[in-house]
This record gives structure tokens, C-alpha cells and sequence, in this order.
């Protein structure tokens, strides 16, 4: 049975910004938008839309003014995407900056509005301390008014702004547009912190953070939805990579607080962690992604600040290490020229009693580490794990555990779906998988 959502209480590539179609408006108090956003209708509001369309020449908009929707959410229409466009992403973007693995997708039906929202939400680490997040709301323009909505979970970027929220410079994020909302889908995604507007250092696989910053989007985007008189359907949760295991811990999240979730689909997730970081240690192979130590290094750096583990990078980087790493977490350090800074293997990098204690786990971050694994409750959600038979990230082994794990514990149905073939990779599994899902999705509605 499909079940609406209720409000209850990359590893990824660096990518290329995209010219996006943005708005340019003249905001002045006899507008009413700030003052009276809550008041207008979605057919109101879509119709003021097109009017600054075509008054604005489609400019960029250095500044785009917020509205304040309700006590800690505000709003910024940022632009649209059209049918074209978004049949650009499928059949040209895709194949120059993510994969050419041989997909075919349906093509667009829908042209797309996009919102960007900030929120505040609190980072559990650091003792509930107020802050403010942001991320991308993304509405279908069908003529209808209830949708089911896609949360997407974004892969790791070496960059603060190639987020969801800023879909120009994010082609995974151009992607799930193109895929879901072109086809009549809402897409909400959290920038995470220390992405996108967040003041904010990056808290990477830092798993309470990613759970509440995933929350506290998902309720914002639904007010703001509510506000712009679109109603939510069925619930469905995905992510790459790094949003893979965002997705788990989510997923995990949204059960345990009562929101129902008709399906999750991670894609090439290292849902456990420890597993995953002794597999590149331990086990290197020349086909292994060429930035696993600066995974590493911004795993390293946001565990000692959000989890005030004082030193623990200078105690596990080798000096000549240091001063790249800490450059590249504090995103200092521009993608050209970044594998120059950093060696050929993880291990490489590390100091060699940080490595004795990863085998037996000693150590906080080690036990930390293992903590914060995505997948070892009992779900009641059905899962299907998308994973690439030749990834050089995550292996296949570590992508199926959590479906032998819920088949151990009669957990809901859970199962593999293998990206097979020589170009089956981190990037070629996931542009596969997210068609694959489409599908799925789709399937579980009856259409």
C-alpha cells in the first residue's frame, strides 16, 4: 500500500556549473511579496512568476529576495528549468560530466520551478546549537496540485556551493530533475551543513547532523509546499554515494519519529563505514578512485570538530598532509590541481598508529566510526540497493550487507540490484540506478 507523507512529531564527482535560468526581480514594498506570500495561492504565485519572466529578460539575479514563510523558514524563488532543458540533462549533460554507461530515460513531461529554502535546525553533536541550513524544493509544473515527492540525498562534493540548492553547479542534482520532477515528481534535498548557505563547517558522515539536517528540510519544503497550495503524496527517500548512506541514517530517522516512507533506494552507499575505511587502508587496488585520502581527510576533519575529538587529524594525517587536508575541508583548495596535494592511496597518508588501531577498532573515532553505520535496525520500509558490480569506491560486498542483514531479521523486503558491465562504476551505477528507481517508484503508485 502506497502511504502519504504526514508531518509528525559522492563520494560524488566535481562537477561544472551549468548555466541555469534564473530570475531578476525589483523587489519594492508594493510588491506584497514578503508581506503577503502567505496569502497567495499557487496559481497566484505561478502567475506572478511569469509575469517577473517576462519583465525580468531572464537575468541572473545576484540577490534573490527571501520570504519569510513561517518562524525560522524563508524562500527564494530561484528559477525554473524547462521541458528542454531538462531533455538536455538526459540525453547530453549526463553522458559529458557524470557517465556514458548506456541508459535511456523517459523523456521530460513537465517543466520545473525551483525554490530555493533556508531553515533552522540544530546540530545534535554540538549540544542542540542553533543554526541555519538550506536546500532545494522543486515543483513539477503539471496543473495538478498533489504530487509524490522524492527526497534525494546529495553525493560529496569537494566544493561549498555544488549543492542541491544550487542546481547549476551540481549534475547529479540536474539529473534527479530531469528524472523525477520533469515526470511529475516534487524534489526536496537538503544541502546538509556546512553546504550550500550554512555558516558552518562541513559535517561530513557526521550521522545525527545529516538525520536532522534531512529532517528539518523535509518539514520545511512540506510547509512551503502547503504555502504555495501543493500537497504531498507518497514519500520516497534516495541518495548517492555519501547521500546513499544520508539516505540509510535518514531512513532510520523517519521511522523511529512516525513518518511513513513507501520506498528508500540508496545508490552505491558505504553503509558501514568502519568496513569501508579499512577496505581502502588495507586492501588498495589500482582501480581504486583516486580521491579516497580526501574522503578520508574531510571525514577526519569534521569528526574532530563535530564530535570534539581535539588533534585527531594531526594525529592520523601525516605531517605533509596536514596543512592540504585542513585547506580542503575548509574549502581552500579548488578541484584542479586537488590530487597533486595528496597521495596515490589512503593509507599513504595516515600515520602508521592510527592504522594499528583501525584493525581492532580502538580508538574514538574508530568506535565513532562504527557507530555511525546505516543500516543495523530492524526496517519496516521496503529497500532496494542499487550498487555497481565494478565500483572503485564501495565495494559490491559492502553495498549488499544491509540486505542480508534484513533478511536475517525478517526486516521488510529488502533486495540487491546490481549495475552490471565494464563501465558499472561509481558514476555509471548511479546514472543507471536512478532510471532503475524511476521504475520502481512508479511501480509501487500502480503506474
Amino acid at each position: 500500500m502506497v502511504e502519504e507523507f504526514h508531518d509528525r512529531v559522492n563520494f560524488g564527482k566535481p562537477q561544472r556549473p551549468e548555466n541555469l535560468r534564473t530570475l531578476s526581480f525589483s523587489w519594492v514594498p508594493s510588491c506584497g511579496w514578503m508581506e503577503d506570500m502567505a496569502s497567495l495561492t499557487r496559481p497566484g504565485i505561478l502567475l506572478f512568476t511569469h509575469l517577473c519572466l517576462l519583465t525580468s529578460g531572464l537575468s541572473r539575479a545576484a540577490e534573490p529576495a527571501a520570504a519569510r514563510i513561517a518562524e525560522g523558514i524563508t524562500c527564494e524563488l530561484i528559477g525554473s528549468y524547462s521541458v528542454d532543458r531538462l531533455n538536455q540533462v538526459l540525453t547530453t549533460e549526463v553522458r559529458q560530466q557524470l557517465s556514458d554507461y548506456p541508459v535511456t530515460y523517459s523523456p521530460v513531461r513537465h517543466a520545473v520551478t525551483l525554490y530555493r529554502i533556508s531553515y533552522r535546525s540544530v546540530i545534535p553533536e554540538l549540544g542542540n546549537r542553533s543554526t541555519v541550513a538550506s536546500g532545494l524544493l522543486a515543483i513539477p509544473e503539471t496543473g495538478e496540485s498533489k504530487f509524490p515527492v522524492i527526497c534525494y540525498q546529495h553525493g560529496t562534493v569537494f566544493s561549498k556551493t555544488a549543492v542541491p540548492s544550487r542546481p547549476e553547479e551540481s549534475m547529479e542534482t540536474r539529473l534527479m530533475l530531469a528524472q523525477f520532477a520533469g515526470q511529475g515528481y516534487i524534489v526536496v534535498a537538503a544541502d546538509y551543513f556546512g553546504k550550500g548557505s550554512s555558516r558552518e563547517t562541513d559535517g561530513y558522515l557526521a550521522k545525527a547532523s545529516t538525520q536532522q539536517a534531512c529532517l528539518d528540510m523535509l518539514r520545511s519544503g512540506k510547509r512551503v509546499s502547503e504555502k504555495l497550495g501543493v500537497h504531498w503524496g507518497p514519500l520516497f527517500v534516495t541518495g548517492w554515494s555519501q547521500g546513499g548512506w544520508a539516505t540509510m541514517v535518514f531512513l532510520n530517522k523517519l521511522e523511529s519519529v512516525g513518518i511513513p516512507v513507501t520506498a528508500a533506494a540508496p545508490i552505491c552507499a558505504p553503509e558501514d563505514l568502519f568496513a569501508c575505511i579499512n577496505h581502502w587502508i588495507h586492501d588498495p587496488s589500482p582501480s581504486d578512485s583516486l580521491f579516497l585520502p580526501e574522503l578520508l581527510a574531510l571525514q577526519l576533519h569534521a569528526y574532530e570538530r563535530y564530535y570534539r575529538l581535539h588533534g585527531l587529524a594531526d594525529a592520523a594525517i601525516r605531517p605533509e598532509y596536514r596543512a592540504a587536508a585542513r585547506d580542503l575541508y575548509l574549502d581552500k583548495l579548488a578541484w584542479p590541481g586537488l590530487l597533486k596535494k595528496f597521495p596515490r592511496h589512503p593509507a599513504d597518508m595516515l600515520q602508521p598508529g592510527f592504522i594499528a588501531e583501525s584493525s581492532l577498532g580502538t580508538g574514538k573515532y574508530w568506535e565513532i566510526t562504527q557507530q555511525n553505520q546505516a543500516y543495523r535496525w530492524r526496517s519496516k520500509t521496503p529497500v532496494r540497493n542499487y550498487y555497481g558490480a565494478v565500483d572503485e569506491i564501495v565495494p559490491p560486498y559492502i553495498a549488499q550487507l544491509p540486505i542480508r542483514y534484513q533478511q536475517i531479521m525478517a526486516g521488510a523486503a529488502s533486495s540487491p540490484s546490481e549495475v552490471q558491465g565494464a563501465k558499472a562504476n561509481h558514476h555509471g551505477a548511479f546514472v543507471a540506478a536512478v532510471a532503475r528507481e524511476k521504475k520502481w517508484f512508479d511501480s509501487l503508485q500502480g503506474k
